[in-house]
């Protein structure tokens, strides 16, 4: 079984500028020569955290960090405005520049495999390749099954107690309420509806315990911007057109690709990276059998660095391969 690898702190860390009341933070660690990987968190919303770093090998890899709009450690006069799918691409983009990577390895699970994979549909010069886990391919019935068709079934327990909270007559639009709730004039009202539903995101993301996870959700912060900025997005469809990702799968016939999944991931069920693999059959399917969601899932975790490790020999046979033409 891989473990992370031991706390490493940034060397380096920076604020950009993107205007619009915008500053995104990112930041680098592990080897300053390495292969470039971009991490690319989840939610959307949820920021990046420290062991986010420990997936890679530091003496291989130089790690790059990005805090999205409106969350983490990035700035923002209002989190909402401006802030779009098409945005944080950019904002990826402009890092790359900022840094004189000319490609780098594009790593993310959840919203952060979906924003991968636009990245590289986008950009696929720029991708040297992707690692993904727990597949979220932004349809409106992946959007669906987490409100109404999936999710709510699966853990009624949990369901129930994030619903009660809201104090909502109208459990059929629960989207709308919940966002209506999170951007109301009442402080309290908005804080026990964000603190409930990053607890319930963080227990039905998880199929072992995991202290840490559960902590982390329960931070007032992440809690409050995780909520705003996910609603925000799934209301707007993600900002992306119907069925994006898959329809667009051919950019990335060059790019190597390594997919994780848990066979019991709840948030975002397994027929999401079935389909992705079968659109881009140049991307490994790794089924993990006794995961769920989240990336501190033992099997995730292990999956995970054993995909970063493989990656690199990937990356680096073919840069030296290049580099003999």
């Amino acid at each position: 079984m891989q473990l992370l690898y031991p706390e490493i702190k940034a060397y380096a860390k920076h604020h950009m500028d993107v205007g619009h009341g915008h500053e995104i933070y990112y930041e680098e660690s592990g080897s300053e020569d390495g292969t470039p990987v971009v991490y690319v968190h989840g939610g959307p919303g949820t920021g990046s955290v420290s062991y986010h770093r420990r997936f890679f090998d530091p003496e291989k890899y130089r790690i790059i960090l990005i805090d999205q709009r409106g969350c983490g450690l990035s700035k923002a006069k209002n989190p909402l405005a401006q802030n779009t799918t098409e945005h944080l691409l950019d904002d990826m983009e402009a890092i790359r520049e900022k840094l004189g990577i000319n490609r780098w390895v594009v790593f993310g699970g959840g919203w952060g495999a979906t924003l991968s994979l636009l990245y590289a549909q986008k950009y696929p010069e720029r991708a040297l390749g992707l690692i993904l886990h727990s597949v979220f391919l932004g349809r409106q019935q992946d959007i669906d099954w987490i409100f109404e068709t999936g999710v709510p079934r699966l853990v009624p327990d949990y369901w129930e107690e994030f619903t009660q909270s809201l104090h909502a007559s109208d459990t059929k639009n629960l989207l709308k309420v919940f966002s209506d709730r999170l951007e109301g004039d009442d402080d309290l009202a908005r804080m026990s509806a964000a603190k409930s539903w990053a607890v319930w995101y963080a227990r039905s993301s998880l199929l072992h315990h995991s202290s840490a996870w559960l902590k982390r959700f329960n931070d007032p912060h992440v809690a409050s911007t995780t909520a705003r900025i996910q609603a925000h997005y799934f209301r707007h469809d993600c900002f992306i057109e119907p069925n994006q990702v898959l329809q667009h799968c051919e950019q990335l016939s060059d790019v190597p690709g390594i997919i994780v999944h848990g066979r019991f991931d709840l948030l975002c069920p397994l027929d999401c990276s079935w389909l992705l693999q079968q659109a881009w059959p140049e991307a490994e399917l790794h089924i993990i059998r006794d995961a769920c969601h989240a990336n501190l899932d033992p099997g995730i975790t292990d999956a995970l660095v054993r995909a970063a490790k493989e990656m690199h020999k990937i990356v680096t046979h073919d840069c030296s391969d290049s580099a003999s033409d």
